[in-house]
């Protein structure tokens, strides 16, 4: 019985993948409101235990894609994939009212300049002071602290080895976790109470799922407000990265 219920799962990989994620958050839920009253939302909870895991099964199958790589689970690689995400984000603009997106306006555009520079600035300061005085190994880490999706297409577009940019991925989550648990506790002083700061702040911030984690846990329905403009963060980031920020720290450090 147990064998063929094994085999039925393994078969229905992404079916299997969306119970799997489902008890993940539905578990993260209660230690969220039961250990930290909601303070810490569940998705950075959430985001813990998949790192656990993915550790787990690249522990015990020796491979690439942590827990993807064991056949029962392997429907996570397809549902973590670049597929859905793109999907999810595109998904959270469609609850934007377009009258309060455009009150965001030249701070707004400000804001995602600000959010894509200070960081890969700090980024690519701490690389430094770590010893890598390279252009290359600068700019892909510093890519990195913009958000975990601009530090592998920066280095795959300047030629970063794959433990560079595995380090500007692991650059990036660290940052998404600390807004998401730093920001429920510092929202009334950042004024998030409106879409303009929202979008302000997703500028700024520029990790989505940082930003919209964040915002759930702070009000749910500034969220795509967030989401939106830290989409755009991504672009902008993945656009200046492999060519303005890269020709920058190449003319200052070569």
């Amino acid at each position: 019985m147990f064998e063929m219920f094994s085999k039925a799962l393994a078969q229905n990989g992404l079916v299997t993948a969306f119970v799997v994620v489902g008890i993940i958050t539905w578990i993260s839920a209660i230690l969220s409101r039961r250990l930290t009253l909601g303070r810490v939302q569940g998705s950075a909870i959430a985001i813990l235990i998949g790192l656990g895991l993915a550790y787990y099964g690249g522990i015990m199958t020796g491979k690439e894609k942590g827990i993807a790589d064991i056949s029962l689970f392997s429907g996570i690689g397809l549902m973590g994939g670049a597929m859905f995400r793109d999907f999810t984000i595109v998904a959270t603009a469609f609850e934007v009212q377009a009258t309060e997106a455009r009150r965001a306006g030249l701070i707004g555009a400000l804001a995602l300049l600000i959010g894509t520079v200070v960081p890969f600035v700090v980024g690519a300061v701490v690389a430094w002071s770590f010893g890598y005085r390279d252009a290359v190994a600068m700019t892909t880490i510093g890519a990195g602290a913009v958000t975990y999706i601009v530090g592998p297409v920066t280095g795959a577009a300047i030629g970063a080895s794959s433990d560079l940019m595995a380090l500007s991925i692991a650059t990036g989550v660290i940052k998404a976790i600390m807004v998401m648990v730093v920001t429920p506790y510092i929202a009334r002083f950042l004024g998030l109470n409106n879409p303009r700061s929202a979008m302000i702040f997703g500028g700024l911030a520029g990790t989505v799922s940082g930003v919209s984690a964040a915002l759930a846990a702070t009000d749910r329905r500034l969220v795509p407000y967030g989401a939106l403009v830290a989409t755009f963060h991504t672009g902008l980031g993945c656009l200046m990265g492999p060519s303005i920020l890269y020709l920058a720290v190449k003319a200052l450090f070569s």
